[in-house]
């Protein structure tokens, strides 16, 4: 009777389960990312193993042989995964050569995040504030670059990544902190154990330098001229000493060092005849000797400049020519304020044939015309408005600017008012002559 009774109470259960709704299993979603993230990990490690064709030995318990050599395999792994990292490492670095920084970030962090040996993680966290700075997020790799110094202050790089956060502060604008950085360059290439002691020597060069430019950027040319100064008397075979004594010229200029000025002008001109900056250098040479009164040698220091016809003013006609035009100007303008109109008449002549287009040669022109008028060489004055007036379809034309169309108004009054003038002095002559003739005559009439 137990056996019937049995089989209906397990059909009822069964028919009970059946009837209940099943509840569908949904795995948690940490769970679910923990089995993804250990497939993608055995997929890799799985397929690097199938590119390098390892054979995995099987496990041999605690038997030992003298005839097998021990921890080979270990060996062969360990050389593995380095592979394998420095090939992330070499990844990045050509993720960040191809423009591409956002993705070099990505590596590296990738590297960062994982069990790297700690060399490369080293490797890793410079290259990541290289990254960083390169996708312009200057913030982040100032941050990369201070954790850098935390974690290996002791590191033979930790000069470099100073100097490199000196410069990024220089062009964050946080021109303070950049120097005080220049500054650490120094102090920590002191402190160090150094073996490559010339690769050293030339950061702290740079890092001089770097304070030298700073200052010079902000317009400090008392320090950024010191900075120079002592720059070019050690006397470093790195240094660039042509860029170095063109910055100290201008910084001297700026602070209207006159004397100084004209010693360093002429010696870089002696050393650097070549040099692309040698017609702002004739500039601030002839501008600190009219600034003495050296009017010969200022209009010598021009002349020279206008007249130049150096490889260098072919291979760079643009600086050439602003330089040209605005020492000739400057000093051709205040020499003509000052009544030394023959020295003024020479430069003028010389800007005007500079150029023949006629936005420029018909300004040059109407100065020669005035400097000639001073003179009193009234026919060559007229002579040289006429050669304005000679092109007043293309001063007045309508793609011509209307200062060309009043100049070339300005040279016909000029024009007309020499002819007035010559006019009126040659009635006046006249009119002087017969007044003193005709009492002469009077008197010698009433003297028969």
């Amino acid at each position: 009777m137990d056996s019937p009774r049995r089989w209906w109470q397990h059909r009822r259960q069964s028919r009970q389960l059946r009837a209940q709704p099943r509840i569908q299993a949904r795995p948690d979603a940490k769970v679910k990312t923990w089995f993804q993230n250990l497939s993608f990990l055995l997929a890799s490690v799985l397929g690097a193993a199938a590119e390098s064709n390892a054979v995995v030995a099987p496990d041999a318990g605690t038997m030992t042989s003298s005839n097998l050599v021990q921890g080979a395999g270990s060996v062969t792994n360990q050389a593995e995964i380095e592979r394998r990292f420095q090939s992330q490492l070499d990844l990045a670095s050509f993720q960040r050569h191809t423009k591409c920084p956002a993705l070099a970030v990505q590596t590296l962090v990738s590297i960062l995040e994982t069990n790297a040996p700690p060399e490369f993680k080293r490797k890793a966290l410079f290259d990541l504030a290289l990254a960083t700075q390169d996708n312009n997020d200057f913030v982040k790799a100032q941050q990369v670059y201070a954790q850098y110094l935390q974690r290996y202050p002791e590191d033979l790089h930790a000069p470099e990544v100073l100097l490199r956060q000196g410069l990024l502060f220089r062009q964050m604008g946080v021109n303070t902190l950049a120097i005080s950085k220049f500054y650490s360059v120094m102090s920590t290439a002191l402190k160090l154990n150094l073996n490559n002691i010339e690769y050293y020597k030339n950061l702290v060069l740079q890092a001089q330098t770097e304070i030298a430019d700073t200052y010079y950027s902000l317009a400090q040319f008392n320090e950024s001229a010191d900075f120079y100064t002592r720059l070019l008397k050690a006397d470093a075979p790195a240094l660039n000493k042509q860029q170095i004594e063109f910055k100290l010229i201008r910084s001297l200029s700026y602070l209207t060092n006159y004397n100084e000025t004209i010693a360093r002008s002429q010696s870089f001109l002696e050393h650097f005849p070549d040099c692309p900056d040698v017609p702002e250098v004739r500039f601030d040479l002839a501008s600190a000797d009219k600034a003495l009164g050296h009017n010969a040698e200022a209009l010598k220091q021009v002349l020279l400049l206008l007249q130049s016809q150096q490889d260098n003013a072919k291979s760079n006609p643009e600086l050439w020519v602003y330089w040209q035009r605005r020492a000739g100007n400057e000093i051709a303008n205040q020499l003509y304020k000052e009544g030394d109109y023959l020295d003024a008449l020479q430069i003028y002549q010389n800007l005007a044939a500079l150029d023949t287009a006629p936005s420029w040669q018909a300004p040059a022109l109407y100065q020669v015309g005035l400097v000639l008028e001073q003179l009193e060489q009234w026919q060559k004055a007229t002579d040289t408005y006429d050669q304005i007036l000679n092109r007043r379809s293309e001063l007045t034309g309508s793609n011509a600017p209307p200062s060309l169309s009043s100049l070339c108004e300005m040279a016909q009054w000029r024009k007309d008012y020499i002819a007035w003038l010559q006019k009126a002095r040659a009635t006046d002559l006249n009119l002087q002559h017969s007044y003193l003739y005709k009492p002469a005559t009077a008197n010698t009439t009433a003297a028969r």
